[in-house]
């Protein structure tokens, strides 16, 4: 009798659970759309009002003014705004849905050395979070393992899909490394100051890191029939196949990992954090460093930092001329993927010009990942990926997406938080 119970529970539960999954996937363009009217932000700086944007079989094939040719479908959105589709850098977006339950958590391996772990793998298409990302226009984003010294290989991935192999845009692109801190601070729980001091552990890490990058790139240079698989997986590091995500934050750290994996032989390195790289921004321009901000609602990490530096960092390194993307790194990151267009109107308010800021999430972050062929800005030729908005997507007062299409698809804005609004919206009548 208490096995039948049990089967009955986990049924009602399996059912449950399925009557809450996420949206069908959008099916194939079948016609061709083109939206006219609407101001259309280009994602490489050009802003065109009154735009007709065309496009057939998921590709774009036409953008232009109020007196351009159309031609399909014309949908009418005058007074609306259509922007490239968002991209979410080094997130861990589909890897952990409920902090508090560990088989939910999939974002990190055990081990310190880890390149050859896979992300892609593990990431849930079907995820709440990938869903509830989708009204803000985040569309796409990079999966990041976490953990360790070298977490792992990140892929990059759309955000409207039945399982990974669907959702794959681009596999494995690159690889993720956690430089150590020169300094760390007292652990307090036992009986520890507070304070920083030097960390005792920083050179032998980095002589651990210069070893391991090192018997990486002989093996690459053998023939040897044994397969190191951690070695197999950092050979596109060497010939330029694939990038190295380095996480840093500190004006040493920065320079003591840029230059050693520079020597090392790494190709195209990406700096993931660098909240004092303001400090040296000729020596990232001199080693041609793209940097990755993390979320920019944060406090200053030290107690002599300017009040707004979080705010204002990326305006500082593109003044400087640097190519500079956001991401939404930070506590509850995955939750907060989805304010991702909001961090790049935080930064317009420290001055930076609004296409530019629209830049650090659309066509900035494609180039940084190695999309940009088909990703990043409403071109000709390129993914009919974008959205549109009642109002200025940047600001969470008038952003408003009325549509969202990835590769053509019509996806829905549909989430379990729209779901349980309208049910007791109706419920209490206030459906208006």
């Amino acid at each position: 009798m208490k096995i039948i119970n049990y089967i009955t529970v986990i049924t009602i539960l399996s059912v449950g659970l399925t009557a809450w999954a996420q949206q069908t996937p959008a099916q194939k363009q079948s016609e061709i759309l083109t939206l006219s009217g609407a101001t259309a932000h280009i994602g490489n700086g050009t802003v065109i009002v009154n735009s007709n944007i065309t496009f057939e079989n998921g590709r774009i094939t036409a953008v232009g003014g109020p007196s351009s040719p159309v031609r399909g479908k014309v949908v009418d959105i005058s007074g609306q705004h259509i922007y490239p589709g968002i991209i979410a850098p080094v997130s861990t977006l589909g890897l952990v849905e409920i902090d508090a339950v560990r088989p939910t958590q999939d974002e990190d391996e055990i081990g310190d050395y880890l390149p050859n772990i896979r992300s892609l793998i593990a990431y849930n298409a079907e995820s709440k979070l990938v869903e509830s990302s989708r009204p803000n226009g985040i569309l796409l984003a990079q999966i990041a393992p976490q953990g360790g010294t070298i977490s792992g290989t990140s892929s990059i991935v759309q955000l409207d899909a039945w399982n990974w192999e669907d959702a794959a845009v681009k596999v494995d692109d690159g690889i993720h490394l956690h430089w150590p801190n020169s300094y760390s601070q007292g652990r307090w729980w036992m009986g520890e100051d507070r304070g920083w001091k030097p960390n005792k552990k920083y050179e032998k890490v980095i002589t651990e890191i210069n070893t391991y990058l090192a018997n990486a790139s002989a093996y690459g240079k053998t023939t040897s029939p044994n397969a190191n698989e951690g070695f197999k997986a950092t050979l596109g590091l060497f010939d330029g196949a694939k990038k190295l995500y380095l996480y840093a934050d500190g004006e040493k750290e920065i320079i003591d990992g840029i230059t050693l994996c520079k020597e090392a032989g790494i190709k195209n390195i990406v700096l993931v954090g660098g909240y004092e790289a303001y400090k040296i921004i000729d020596f990232l321009k001199q080693n041609n460093i793209p940097v990755i901000v993390d979320r920019v609602h944060a406090t200053p990490q030290g107690d002599d930092d300017d009040y707004d530096l979080p705010y204002k960092l990326p305006k500082l390194l593109s003044d400087g001329g640097l190519m500079v993307s956001l991401n939404a790194v930070g506590q509850m990151e995955r939750m907060n993927t989805r304010n991702l267009p909001f961090y790049a109107g935080q930064v317009v308010g420290q001055g930076l010009d609004k296409e530019e800021a629209l830049k650090m999430i659309t066509s900035n972050t494609a180039k940084i990942l190695g999309i940009d062929t088909d990703y990043g800005s409403l071109e000709t030729g390129k993914s009919a990926t974008f959205f549109v908005s009642e109002g200025d997507a940047l600001d969470m007062r008038t952003n408003q997406v009325t549509h969202a299409f990835i590769d053509g698809r019509a996806v829905s804005l549909e989430t379990h938080q729209t779901e349980l609004w309208k049910r007791y919206a109706e419920k209490y009548g206030q459906e208006d």
